[in-house]
């Protein structure tokens, strides 16, 4: 049996994948399956069948085991789990996650209750075994089962003041002590790693300092606090440095001369690396686009020590004030950078389009080049639009438009987010947060890319060779239930899911565009998808609508395009370069590693980022900002200002005394006596009432007017 609705005997229809499914999600616990046989009135001689269409679904990851009688529904956590606290919430109870995780997306989050009388309160770090019980989507309530050991192996980042550490994770509400002559050397203000020592009793959990980092006043103390709290390797081995100064130039043995080509690269002005160049001409009524990109796989040949410290890395880190590169200096910057009137080694590809953008053919090569410029999107936008540099910029936009108008016949999900770009001033202090302009050239260039990449799949398959995809699955139905809820508050809706498609999400976008709650729009829409990742098994990529999508065109800092750029050349006979056999044996846990790493870089991105707006709003406590509504929960609500994307919170306690319900649906905070309420997506005037750059936490308090007690008596 496969699920197909079918049964044997004399019992019901066996279940189909998605009413088992749904029974799954709905059951307040684990069940096992004779809850199963009783809720779906099967017979004995169904149990077989039962049992394989458990074990499938168990092999996709759908189902999950509880002992060896019970399951679950993959996503929910068990009855019983061990988790770990992280942090305190307003109203002084724990917070935890679970300590292993392999849904989709966010672990859950865990409000712990407190600890019996007599027992010491949970602190950051702490790990028990807890009974769960789900509060709604994402959320559970936890009572303590058993207190377990905590990793030895953790530590604590914070700033050295007056014998104790104080934590620069939001999260984490405590202090620690440092005993007389655990110090190690650090002074007052000093960022420092510390690490947990035998702690008996009540009070302040003892630390001793391992590490000093510096100060935290210090111009760039932001970013090395995002480095070190997230783990991010920032130095390379002797070895690895030695490799990369002995590194050269290309001649043209085995290369195809493109020096004649000029190609240009188009990168912001802050940009710190140039990997990849393009050049356009019209060919008849289409197109020819060349996309030219650093041969890295040149200088880092797999099994070396700078592959190791690729490998590790994942990619490269960008922060406002400094890059953690994924390879040295002497090659990301050096000669594995594009620089204009220099000779390079390059791997590119040659595609033709018809006038609608539809690809006819392309082909790969290894080649030599010399970009004719580096050029920004500012300069290529303002080209384009005075009508300048027309032999160059031209023939760029008028490809672009071919490929546009197929994106657009795809239906795509595109979703307008603007960054924020940190403007620090000459002694490394923030001086300004402002979105970051999207304009067309930076989109040509996306265009680009995207073609590129298609290309990369489409030869790696039909050479054999082992391919790292960048994989999008479709929302999941958990994450698309909590959308179609928040939709449903502005009369949207989307269609069943197997009919969804990524232009659905486009028409929803556009529908609310001129709409002041158009950003928070976008950001559920973003929240509601799933995350991408690497893998070598091919799900497609949704966002895009293509069926095969591979990273090819930053190999400088991504190592799955340092893969793809291996696979292609062993494929295409280009060089010596290939994917060992014992890395394509374990091509999948190698996509899982490089896909934790990516997350980890883009989580420390927006930490410093959050940290620097921190910095910049501690200069206006007590200024006014409009703000919308960013979250709803029991303990308050979470604000975001217009004018920066500065978020904060306002805590339950700065609101006017009454007794207040979370409707958790609606997505809605309601006060009973005041007749107050407060929903996702409202407009507010915030004022600000602290700011901590030390976590980067901000509090605010709504302006609001009480409405008088002769209304409030209705």
């Amino acid at each position: 049996m496969t699920g197909d609705g079918e049964g044997s005997g004399a019992g019901a229809p066996l279940p189909t994948r998605d009413q088992l499914r749904r029974f799954l999600r709905d059951a307040p616990g684990d069940v096992g399956k004779s809850d199963i046989v009783r809720h779906f009135g099967l017979d004995v001689d169904q149990r077989p069948a039962l049992r394989e269409l458990l074990r499938q679904l168990e092999a996709e990851g759908v189902v999950a085991r509880s002992g060896r009688r019970r399951a679950r529904d993959a996503g929910k956590l068990p009855e019983i789990a061990a988790v770990e606290v992280f942090g305190i919430d307003p109203d002084g109870d724990p917070l935890a996650r679970p300590v292993d995780w392999e849904g989709e997306g966010r672990a859950p989050l865990i409000y712990m209750r407190p600890e019996r009388p007599g027992q010491p309160a949970l602190a950051p770090g702490e790990r028990v075994l807890a009974r769960l019980r789900p509060m709604g989507a994402g959320k559970y309530d936890g009572r303590t089962f058993k207190r377990l050991a905590s990793p030895t192996a953790a530590r604590v980042l914070g700033v050295f003041r007056d014998g104790r550490v104080l934590p620069v994770d939001k999260r984490h509400k405590s202090e620690w002590s440092v005993p007389a002559g655990e110090e190690g050397g650090a002074q007052a203000g000093e960022l420092v790693l510390a690490e947990p020592i035998n702690h008996l009793g009540l009070g302040l959990r003892p630390v001793r300092v391992v590490e000093r980092l510096g100060p935290m006043d210090a111009p760039r103390a932001v970013s090395m606090l995002c480095i070190h709290q997230h783990g991010i390797p920032d130095t390379f081995p002797p070895e690895a440095l030695t490799e990369a100064a002995a590194a050269g130039p290309v001649d043209l043995q085995g290369r195809e001369d493109l020096r004649a080509i000029p190609l240009v690269t188009i990168d912001g002005e802050d940009a710190r690396d140039f990997d990849d160049a393009v050049w356009a001409e019209a060919e008849g009524t289409g197109w020819r686009v060349v996309v030219a990109i650093a041969d890295v796989a040149h200088y880092v040949p797999a099994g070396s020590a700078l592959d190791d410290q690729a490998r590790l890395r994942g990619n490269s880190v960008y922060f406002p004030d400094r890059v953690v590169p994924m390879l040295p200096e002497a090659l990301s910057n050096g000669w594995c950078s594009l620089k204009p009137g220099e000779n390079r080694g390059c791997l590119f590809v040659d595609m033709r389009f018809d006038a609608g953008g539809y690809k006819i053919s392309h082909r790969f090569g290894r080649g030599l080049m010399r970009s004719a410029a580096r050029l920004t999107y500012e300069q290529v936008q303002a080209s384009r639009d005075a009508g300048e540099m027309a032999e160059t910029v031209a023939p760029l936009f008028g490809a672009f438009a071919a490929l546009l108008a197929a994106r657009e016949t795809r239906g795509t999900l595109e979703l307008d987010l603007p960054e924020r770009r940190v403007l620090l001033d000459d002694a490394g202090q923030v001086r300004d947060v402002v979105p970051r302009q999207r304009l067309d050239a930076h989109r040509l260039i996306e265009e680009f890319m995207v073609a590129a990449n298609v290309c990369a799949a489409e030869t790696l398959e039909q050479t054999g060779q082992p391919c790292m995809y960048r994989v999008h699955d479709r929302p999941s139905d958990e994450k698309l239930e909590g959308l179609r809820q928040f939709l449903d508050t502005f009369d949207l809706d989307l269609p069943a899911a197997g009919e969804l498609r990524p232009r659905h999400f486009a028409a929803v976008l556009d529908k609310t565009k001129d709409m002041p709650e158009a950003r928070l729009v976008h950001e559920a829409v973003l929240r509601g998808q799933s995350q991408a990742a690497y893998s070598p098994i091919n799900i497609g990529h949704f966002g895009l609508a293509l069926p095969r999508y591979a990273h090819f065109t930053s190999p400088i800092r991504r190592y799955a395009d340092l893969l793809v750029h291996r696979a292609l050349i062993a494929g295409l006979r280009l060089g010596p370069e290939h994917i060992p056999p014992a890395d394509a044996a374990e091509f999948e846990a190698l996509g899982e590693r490089i896909t934790r790493a990516e997350r980890r870089a883009a989580a420390a991105e927006r930490d410093a980022v959050d940290r620097y707006v921190t910095s910049l709003m501690a200069t206006r406590i007590g200024g006014m900002f409009a703000a919308r509504i960013s979250g709803v929960t029991r303990f308050g609500l979470f604000v975001t200002v217009e004018e920066n994307g500065a978020s904060g919170i306002v805590p339950l306690s700065s609101l006017p005394d009454d007794r207040w319900t979370h409707e958790e649906a609606e997505k809605r905070l309601s006060g009973r006596n005041t007749r107050l309420a407060f929903s996702l997506g409202q407009a507010v005037e915030v004022r600000l009432a602290d700011a901590a750059p030390l976590t980067g936490g901000l509090v605010f308090h709504i302006l609001l007017q009480v409405p008088p007690r002769s209304a409030r008596r209705g």
